[in-house]
């Protein structure tokens, strides 16, 4: 059985370029996870088909998620009942998922932190939640299911970014503090504030850990961070789009930018060499709010949040060639 296992861990490793083994970029061919948030629902689908195999309850409400280095587990932290702003029973629990089982594992109370949201994880497998009202960034040993640290982020962090090789972690504080955070993890306290003046919605690290890409809350525009210097170097206008957009995205070999936006139901397909270049854009289903990338690299799924589909994109032809319901609405979802 271990040979078997080996053998196939090897088979789907040929599959993926290097960059995907970025593990807050994971894909794989065991399974498909979806957070339907509105649903309240962790959903398990078939890669393939896209039918849904089994769900499960992990608290009210999860938004985001994160999968282990080894692909066993999913760790989601539970939010509450409200959104970024109104959140009037916030949630303090980060439930662990046994991916081969489909089952809740493990609950990590994380009192007296409130309100999980943002999660990525190390090389290590340390995994990182920014909790917003507790203006935290919490370092979890999920081993020993207790929380390590609480580092301050000084503002509602609600999106985080770890660099691929676990060295520093980039707090988006949204519309509380205009800045990105940034937070040496190994010395556990901020080290940098970025200055984003219009505040950020989602952030993401470049598979090579020189860039961080953070997207303005209000207007069109990427952020470009050198994290070499902890500054902003440049900034990607969005073709097509007239407000902030949601979240940003590497590609499996990183060599291009996806991006989405709620205003529209934009995506936008950039060249990470060519940031000023030719975009290809187009339109998904209801408020897009996540992506997930099929172990070959051709094929990128995008999570609407606004009407529970979820679009299956071939990415050479930066086209939607089929749609599915995935659930009431999801937010965040991957292969692994």
């Amino acid at each position: 059985m271990a040979t078997k296992c080996l053998l196939f861990f090897l088979t789907a490793a040929s599959m993926v370029p290097a960059a995907s083994f970025d593990p807050n970029n994971p894909t794989g061919a065991n399974g498909l996870i979806l957070i339907d948030k509105l649903g309240r629902h962790v959903r398990f689908l078939d890669p393939n088909s896209f039918k849904e195999i089994s769900n499960l309850e992990v608290g009210v409400a999860p938004h985001d998620l994160a999968i282990s280095p080894d692909h066993k587990f999913a760790y989601i932290p539970v939010y509450g009942d409200g959104i970024y702003g109104r959140n009037p029973n916030p949630g303090h629990t980060i439930a662990i998922v046994d991916l081969a089982a489909r089952q809740v594992a493990a609950t990590i109370d994380i009192a007296p932190y409130q309100a999980p949201h943002g999660v990525q994880v190390d090389q290590a497998g340390m995994v990182y939640v920014a909790c917003d009202l507790s203006r935290k960034l919490l370092v979890i040993d999920p081993q020993t299911r207790t929380v390590k640290a609480a580092i301050d982020t000084e503002g509602t962090g609600h999106w985080i970014a770890v660099l691929p090789d676990g060295s520093k972690a980039y707090v988006a504080n949204k519309n509380d503090r205009l800045f990105v955070s940034v937070i040496d993890l190994k010395a556990q306290k901020i080290v940098a504030r970025v200055a984003a003046p219009n505040g950020i919605q989602g952030i993401v690290a470049s598979p090579d850990g020189k860039r961080v890409l953070a997207m303005d809350l209000t207007q069109p525009e990427v952020l470009v961070i050198d994290t070499s210097k902890d500054a902003v170097i440049d900034k990607i206008t969005l073709t097509g789009n007239t407000k902030g957009g949601y979240k940003p995205r590497y590609s499996l070999d990183g060599s291009i930018i996806i991006t989405c936006s709620d205003n529209g139901s934009f995506v936008n397909i950039i060249s990470a060499s060519d940031l000023h270049g030719q975009q290809k854009v187009f339109t998904v289903g209801k408020d897009p709010m996540g992506f997930a990338f099929a172990p070959d690299g051709k094929t990128m799924l995008v999570a609407n949040h606004g009407d529970g589909t979820v679009s299956v994109v071939d990415l050479k032809a930066a086209k939607v060639v089929s749609t599915f319901m995935g659930g009431t609405g999801i937010e965040t979802l991957t292969y692994y």
